[in-house]
């Protein structure tokens, strides 16, 4: 059966295919989003854009629109935290949320875990990276969002002594979960 357009239609209750292509946005490092090389400086479409972001199995990034369906370059992470905000008491007890570029709202947790590659050695010049995951992947690639180096001071000073598999470190405690941030010298 042939639809006017000349597309073959999909039988009822499947899926209809996407055109999967590589689209020509990056996202930068700093959370500066280009198109075709150009910064697109329209807050709202990069809100918009960044919530059809997706992740396949194999870690590339996906733009998936009901129009269309491409790859986009990434540098680091889709997404930076660019505030920190402290709830509830001390400790365990206490929530850590973090706002975006994109003016998401995330609370670290079991469902969005702080990440730090605190294994690691560092650079003089370069210290460990912390993320927050955003979002699940279709795999076992999260969306993840990079902590801008002031929100990344912030937490550093709420950090408390602990042990991860029976190391000695330094990490934070958000909705009764710890999370290692670096080696306790």
């Amino acid at each position: 059966m042939q639809a006017s357009s000349g597309q073959q239609e999909c039988p009822a209750g499947h899926p209809k295919p996407k055109r999967e292509r590589v689209l020509p946005f990056l996202i930068q490092r700093d959370g500066t989003w280009l198109y075709q090389g150009s910064p697109i400086r329209r807050k709202p479409m990069v809100c918009l854009f960044s919530s059809m972001l997706k992740r396949d199995v194999e870690g590339t990034f996906w733009l998936e629109t009901p129009a269309e369906s491409g790859s986009i370059q990434v540098e680091d992470a889709p997404f930076l935290a660019v505030e920190l905000d402290f709830r509830g008491s001390c400790g365990r007890h206490q929530t850590l949320c973090f706002r975006t570029n994109v003016d998401e709202v995330i609370c670290a947790g079991p469902d969005h875990p702080l990440e730090v590659d605190w294994d690691r050695p560092c650079c003089e010049d370069h210290a460990s990276i912390p993320y927050i995951v955003i979002r699940w992947g279709e795999g076992r690639f999260p969306l993840l969002a990079r902590l801008a180096r002031p929100v990344y001071y912030e937490l550093a000073a709420l950090a408390v002594p602990g042990h991860v598999e029976g190391r000695p470190c330094l990490g934070v405690w958000s909705q009764d979960c710890f999370f290692p941030l670096a080696r306790q010298p």
